[in-house]
C-alpha cells in the first residue's frame, strides 16, 4: 500500500515515518510540509493512503482535498485538535490519529484502513461538512468552570493541571487557587484542546506548557514544582510527546 504524508513538523514527520516503516505492507512514496507541493505530488504518485495533518505551511489541508481528486483515497487525520475538532473530521475521513501518536493506535488504524480499503469510497460533500465545521469549532481559549456558589470564565493557559475525584475534577491554576467542578475529568478532556493537555494518568490531565521534567520511575515535574503520577498504560504516551518536541 503506497502511503503519501502530510505534515510540516519535522519531528512528528520523522516519529510517522518510522512508524510507517515499520510495517512491512506500507511504502512511503511521498511527504510535504506544502499544499503547492503535495498538489502536483499526490495525482503523480496516486497514493492508496494519505495522513494528514490539518494546517500545513501554506494553509489547510481541506483546500488541498478540495482541489484534487481523492474519491478512491482514504484520508486518515493527524491532528491535535479538540474533540469538537475531532467529530467533524470524523465525518469526512476514513479515521483520526491523535498527536501525540501511540504506536498501538497507529497500526490497528492502519490495519483496519487495509481490511475496508477496496470498500472505501471518499465522499467529497463529507469533506466539504468537515471542512466547514473545522473552521466553525476552532480551539477554545477560555472555559467557563461551575461551582457549587458561581460559575467562574478562567483562560484555558491559567490551567496548570486537572485532578479527578469521585465523579468531581479539581483545577489547578497558575496563581495557586483551585476550583472544585462536580464533573468527570473525561468531559474535560474532550473539550480542552489536546495540543496543550496530555492525559497521563486516570486521575490526572496536564498542561504541557507547565511539564519541567519527566522521571523514568513515573513522575512529571512541573513549573509549579508538583509532581504529578504518569501509570504505565499511558507512559508511551508521555514518551512519545516528549520525543517529538525534542
Amino acid at each position: 500500500m503506497k502511503v503519501y504524508i502530510l505534515e510540516d513538523e519535522i519531528n512528528i514527520l520523522k516519529h510517522i515515518i518510522s512508524l510507517v516503516e515499520a510495517i512491512p505492507y506500507l511504502q512511503i512514496v511521498g511527504y510535504s510540509a506544502e499544499i503547492s507541493k503535495a498538489q502536483i505530488e499526490i495525482p503523480n504518485m496516486k497514493p492508496d493512503l494519505i495522513l494528514s495533518d490539518i494546517q500545513l505551511t501554506d494553509g489547510s489541508s481541506f483546500t488541498l482535498f478540495q482541489n484534487i481528486d481523492i474519491s478512491d483515497t482514504p484520508v486518515i487525520f493527524i491532528t491535535a485538535y479538540n474533540q469538537y475538532a475531532i467529530e467533524a473530521l470524523n465525518i469526512g475521513a476514513f479515521a483520526y490519529l491523535l498527536k501525540p501518536i501511540e504506536t498501538e493506535v497507529f497500526n490497528e488504524t492502519l490495519d483496519r484502513c487495509f481490511q475496508k480499503k477496496e470498500q472505501f469510497r471518499f465522499e467529497r460533500n463529507q469533506m466539504e461538512l468537515a471542512r466547514n465545521h473545522y473552521t466553525e469549532k476552532e480551539t477554545i481559549k477560555r472555559i467557563a468552570l461551575k461551582s457549587v456558589d458561581y460559575t467562574q470564565i478562567i483562560q484555558i493557559a491559567d490551567i496548570v493541571y486537572c485532578q479527578s475525584d469521585k465523579g468531581y475534577t479539581t483545577f489547578f491554576l497558575k496563581d495557586g487557587n483551585k476550583i472544585v467542578v462536580s464533573k468527570v475529568l473525561k468531559e474535560y478532556e474532550t473539550l480542552l484542546p489536546a495540543t496543550v493537555f496530555i492525559r497521563c494518568h486516570q486521575s490526572f490531565l496536564v498542561n504541557v506548557n507547565y511539564i519541567s521534567k519527566y522521571y523514568k520511575d513515573g513522575n512529571l515535574q512541573l513549573t509549579t514544582k508538583d509532581l504529578i503520577p504518569v501509570s504505565e498504560r499511558k507512559k508511551e504516551i508521555v514518551i512519545d510527546y516528549l520525543n517529538q518536541i525534542s
